[in-house]
């Protein structure tokens, strides 16, 4: 793999014996670590999970390619409506891989492609602006739901549907693209019964990928291929890192060994936080779409036996250097209860000097002469430093650079450690009982039929509890 990751900063030797992990803990981790490794592996030949398939997936991206470029062709704006794993991913690669002001940049310096708006969110005074500031007739909307049948999203849905039908007419039917189940949902009955020359364009969530795992699939290369993204590339980097995902020793495989060292410092140290904090302003959002993974796989009720375990890694989202300034001050002399997880970037794309000459006060010598890039680096490493002499774990993953490739890397290699921490925890890191509890209350408010019983013990609850209604 391109990436490195080091951990000597959560050991003993660094930190000490109270914080640190010790040989002890990690000699005890073996058997754990070989179950894990085994019983995810035993899901790679099933269909209950099937997102390590991804990667390997050849005609899903030569499809969406084609429908990509025609897109561009015909759009100054491509919109994404969804939410939760049907917009984080595309998020998350795009803020990396794209010009971080892409929707500024005039469309010559965007290569002909669109500007990306992701809504995943249904604040009425957000989405009414959003259609204020953008023509109709020349933007695309991509509707990202596997269940078909998502509250926000299909509200999202038919309001813009609806407004891009009395500004076009039946020609708006070019202006929806849809990526849903291949053979369930309220989505894919709409397009099963619309006539072929009216019907949208349709791609698949595959049977067996969750929205949380699903960025590698239609869900996320659509978008990222309409702005440019190279996906084959992204592809190959998550391909290298499954490759290295297939080593049993948990030493030598980097997804393994990232989760047991986690699952380590939370039962053996208390460290139930794990705060991922990118020292690179492009994977700010690949944090965000990481606390999704982490929290939504790992925070299980009961495990695997049905048994009450209240489980869970809490996931902190940090940005360097912006946090130094704003969190560090509670990692450093707050609770013992956190893992700080830095991933840093070896080579920016560009180099940015600091000036040397005509300094406008004295004081600021040490700066001049150096670069922007040498002051990241230095403020990483100065507050990691901080933090081992505080006695706080820390762990580093490095990419050597910004690249699909890289990017494609990190996201397996997260995604494998997140399988790998739910096998150690003993639950089902794929299902998500307690986000469906609060869907289905929805549901009940809003009248569909079948929740009526959701609706009533909304308001037996919000009664008892005091909770306005």
């Amino acid at each position: 793999m391109r990436l490195s990751i080091s951990y000597d900063t959560m050991l003993a030797n660094a930190i000490g014996p109270e914080h640190g992990l010790t040989q002890e803990d990690l000699d005890s981790i073996e058997p754990e670590a070989r179950r894990a490794f085994e019983e995810v592996e035993a899901l790679r030949t099933g269909d209950e999970v099937t997102f390590f398939r991804l990667p390997y997936d050849a005609e899903t991206p030569r499809r969406i390619k084609q429908a990509a470029k025609a897109i561009a062709e015909r759009c100054d704006n491509f919109v994404v409506l969804g939410i939760g794993g049907s917009a984080l991913g595309t998020t998350a690669v795009a803020s990396a891989l794209r010009h971080p002001f892409w929707n500024l940049l005039g469309k010559k310096e965007r290569n002909g492609r669109p500007r990306l708006f992701v809504l995943d969110n249904v604040d009425p005074d957000w989405l009414s602006a959003f259609k204020e500031a953008v023509n109709l007739k020349r933007t695309v909307f991509n509707v990202v739901t596997k269940s078909g049948s998502t509250s926000e999203t299909m509200a999202q849905f038919l309001h813009f549907r609806d407004a891009l039908a009395r500004a076009l007419g039946p020609r708006h039917v070019k202006n929806l693209v849809i990526t849903t189940d291949p053979t369930e949902g309220l989505l894919r009955k709409m397009l099963n019964e619309m006539p072929e020359e009216q019907r949208y364009e349709a791609f698949e969530v595959p049977p067996g990928v969750g929205g949380r795992f699903s960025v590698l699939s239609a869900v996320g290369l659509l978008p990222l291929a309409v702005v440019g993204v190279n996906i084959d590339k992204l592809l190959a980097g998550a391909r290298d890192a499954d490759a290295a995902c297939k080593e049993g020793d948990w030493h030598k495989n980097p997804a393994l060994l990232c989760a047991a060292l986690l699952h380590l410092a939370h039962t053996r140290k208390g460290k139930g936080l794990t705060v991922m904090m990118p020292y690179s302003q492009g994977l700010r959002d690949v944090a965000d779409w990481f606390r999704q993974l982490w929290a939504e796989s790992l925070g299980k009720r009961v495990n695997r036996a049905g048994e009450t375990v209240r489980v869970g890694l809490t996931p902190i989202k940090a940005l360097g250097v912006t946090d130094q300034h704003s969190q560090v001050q509670l990692y450093a002399e707050g609770p013992f209860d956190k893992v700080i997880v830095f991933v840093r970037v070896e080579q920016f794309a560009k180099t940015l000097p600091i000036p040397k000459r005509n300094l406008p006060v004295d004081g600021l010598e040490y700066l001049a002469g150096h670069t922007f890039n040498e002051l990241i680096d230095v403020e990483q490493r100065a507050t990691q430093a901080a933090l081992i002499k505080a006695g706080r774990p820390t762990m580093t993953i490095t990419l050597p650079k910004v690249t699909p490739e890289t990017i494609g890397e990190l996201l397996h290699l997260l995604q494998m450690q997140t399988a790998y921490a739910g096998a150690l925890h003993g639950i089902d890191a794929f299902d998500q009982p307690g986000v469906e509890e609060g869907k289905d209350f929805t549901y009940g408010l809003l009248g569909r039929a079948g929740f009526e019983q959701k609706a009533e013990e909304f308001h037996r609850i919000t009664r008892r509890g005091g909770v306005g209604e």
